[in-house]
């Protein structure tokens, strides 16, 4: 059985926003970590709706009741009363023996868990939420979920290594659908941490923000992930195209290179036009096409075809980042002109007030 967190609401405070309201503190111990939720009193009533429908019964404590006549902003008996309610409402679904509602989505979400707290001796240590697909909008939580990812990313690239070392085909198309489901996991997690960002960025509960830089920095990890997942995916793609190749080449009956490699009169003159049908020019042969059939070199052809296009692609990216920063670099520039405009004129004012000031001093003396 797994251990539960500790759940508590040791303090409460107020929104920043035109019409206040109170927030509600819950503290989470977890055996390796503890961090806050901020969470209003509307979320709770959302969780109690949530938990009731999820579970197919109420859960075993009740909500403090709403107030009508007065404000928890107003009343800090009232506010006070109602943290202790509340905190009481979720150690009592913690700590009850019947694990229905702590098995929900609404209840993980709610509380923003790394994982399902459930007691299947099985339970699985990545893809937390993955089912929900929820954004991760706790800093502490977007943290461990990115280690997360990361594992998934380095199983995929283990998985593509095993399957480029393994001898039968029944290995490597094991390999290959644990390296795809290790990137699916893996593309579902960046989601996740993608719209986290975007909520942390757009937040309106009144919770701190991260700074700019922390925000930046976040952003260029989930950036990477998506770029060595679409490499890892690429990687396998290349993979699958030259199994097939080298599939081809392996049916290839010995008439067929045969004819392939038939050549008409003397072997010696390799500048000898061919008669029609007896096969490809040897003088232009290379290693790579030589033990190849005509399906095969057309596979190799549209394979270097294909990787000239990511090349380009690639290329392409680079342009538009160049293009990119000399416009921005312009903006910069067109702002600087502007304001040593500014400094022109103030300095030309600055001048004409010199210039009256000594007219003034030479009157005087």
């Amino acid at each position: 059985m797994t251990t539960q967190p500790e759940i508590s609401i040791p303090s409460t405070s107020t929104s920043n926003t035109p019409k206040p309201y109170t927030i509600y503190n819950i503290t989470l111990r977890l055996p390796l970590r503890t961090f806050t939720l901020q969470k209003r009193y509307s979320d709770f009533t959302t969780l109690h709706s949530t938990l009731t429908s999820q579970a197919g019964a109420p859960p075993p404590a009740s909500l403090p009741p709403k107030s009508y006549f007065s404000s928890t902003t107003s009343s800090p008996a009232l506010a006070e009363s109602r943290r202790i309610g509340l905190q009481n409402y979720l150690q009592t679904i913690n700590t009850d023996p019947n694990d229905r509602w702590r098995n929900t989505s609404a209840w993980r979400s709610f509380l923003n868990l790394p994982s399902s707290n459930s007691n299947s001796n099985h339970a699985k240590r990545h893809g937390p939420l993955s089912r929900t697909q929820q954004p991760i909008t706790d800093p502490v939580v977007w943290l461990d979920y990115h280690r997360d990812l990361k594992s998934q990313l380095h199983s995929a690239r283990l998985q593509l290594t095993k399957r480029d070392q393994a001898s039968s085909a029944q290995a490597q198309h094991e390999c290959s659908a644990e390296a795809k489901k290790h990137l699916i996991k893996a593309g579902s997690m960046i989601t996740a941490l993608d719209s986290g960002l975007k909520a942390l960025a757009n937040d309106t509960w009144g919770r701190e923000k991260l700074g700019d830089g922390e925000m930046r920095r976040r952003r260029d990890l989930v950036s990477a992930a998506q770029k060595e997942r679409e490499g890892l995916e690429n990687l396998g793609n290349a993979m699958a195209a030259k199994n097939a190749l080298d599939g081809a080449i392996a049916h290839a009956t010995k008439g067929d290179k045969d004819r392939l490699l038939a050549a008409n009169g003397d072997e010696n003159n390799a500048s000898r036009r061919p008669v029609a049908g007896k096969g490809r020019v040897l003088g232009k042969e290379t290693d790579r096409t030589r033990a190849l059939d005509n399906q095969g070199v057309l596979q190799l052809q549209q394979q270097l075809m294909r990787e000239q296009d990511e090349d380009v692609d690639v290329l392409a990216q680079a342009v538009a980042r160049q293009k990119k920063i000399g416009m921005e670099i312009q903006e910069e520039l067109i702002v600087q002109k502007d304001l040593l405009g500014l400094l022109d004129e103030d300095v030309d004012r600055v001048q004409g007030k010199m210039d009256v000031a000594r007219k003034r001093i030479g009157m005087i003396s």
